[in-house]
């Protein structure tokens, strides 16, 4: 039987229920073709422990084998996109750490049967590196992180280029939130700084492009982890 609730403790503190996968499922069902597009990006507000990110990780990997699992190169690249396009936000340490270990792992059982003794070490530092990035222990209703030294909720974006090299861009989630409601006033209240004026697409339609707060060189996807923060 599929855990629901930890503890009442949780319940009342933090409203935490867990989704069982039979209702994920019925869910993710309703944007089927999203989830099985390689690129597409997820954002989860309170993700939990990952029951939904699981999910759609698992989809997307079984697209990535499907296509590409013949080819140890094309499968790390794609299953890294992969894991890229998935993010979160919980308010619990525990529930972070879990998720992240938990994405990882069906990365890595993937990866390990198709190659073996092949898979390089390098692509799971990757992959950690990007889940550390993207699954965030924060107040997704604050804008902040948690911990010790808050902060602004920051996420990056991984945009393949020129095939095996990634380019990293970080947005606060407030930025990205802004982005989002700009789309959806036809008259941009609000947005007052040449920099922020609307731009119009090719269809004629509001286009607003978010700053980012920081930009990295593209590198080989197998050596983002030196990156750093």
């Amino acid at each position: 039987m599929e855990k629901q609730v930890i503890s009442k403790k949780r319940v009342s503190d933090h409203g935490e229920v867990l989704t069982g996968r039979r209702e994920v499922n019925a869910m993710l069902d309703l944007v089927k073709q999203e989830t099985e597009r390689i690129d597409s990006r997820f954002l989860e507000p309170a993700c939990g422990d990952g029951n939904f990110l699981t999910v759609i990780l698992e989809r997307k990997l079984a697209i990535v084998e499907k296509r590409y699992g013949k080819s140890q190169l094309d499968f790390e690249r794609y299953a890294v996109l992969a894991v890229s396009s998935i993010y979160g936000i919980d308010i619990l340490a525990d529930n972070v750490r879990d998720c992240r270990r938990r994405l990882f792992e069906i990365f890595d059982v993937s990866y390990r049967r198709l190659f073996k003794a092949a898979a390089k070490d390098k692509c799971r530092e990757a992959v950690r590196f990007i889940l550390e990035r993207n699954i965030i222990w924060g107040d997704a209703l604050m804008l902040k992180t948690v911990g010790e030294k808050p902060g602004y909720i920051i996420f990056s974006e991984w945009s393949p280029v020129n095939g095996s090299m990634l380019k990293r861009r970080d947005f606060t989630f407030s930025e990205l939130l802004r982005h989002e409601e700009a789309m959806q006033a036809p008259l941009f209240p609000g947005l007052e700084s040449e920099e922020q004026l609307p731009l119009f697409s090719d269809l004629g339609e509001h286009v607003f492009i978010p700053t980012p707060v920081r930009e990295f060189a593209p590198i080989h996807f197998l050596e983002i982890a030196r990156v750093g923060e």
